[in-house]
């Protein structure tokens, strides 16, 4: 997928990723590269309208870093981007 692609070559210092994606849902993309070991410090953040507690929990398995729902407090997404940018 283009986006796991992109972000194997960029290596970004964080990634917001929606679950909500064309090809391969949010979840997938988090898995595939966390289970990798040159990209699985990069912090992700799952950011999201589903707001179930089984979501975030799925997030946590696949090693999301953390998971905002929408809509959400432009204050908490940036705290949870300085606390794992840290």
């Amino acid at each position: 997928m283009e986006l796991v692609e992109k972000a194997k070559k960029e290596k970004p210092d964080l990634i917001i990723l929606d679950l909500m994606l064309p090809k391969m849902d949010g979840y997938k993309v988090c898995g595939l590269l966390k289970a990798d070991a040159r990209y699985n410090k990069i912090p992700i953040i799952m950011f999201t309208a589903r707001a179930q507690e089984s979501d975030a929990k799925m997030g946590a398995d696949v090693g999301a870093d953390g998971y905002i729902t929408k809509p959400f407090e432009p204050q908490a997404l940036m705290a949870k981007i300085e606390e794992l940018l840290r």
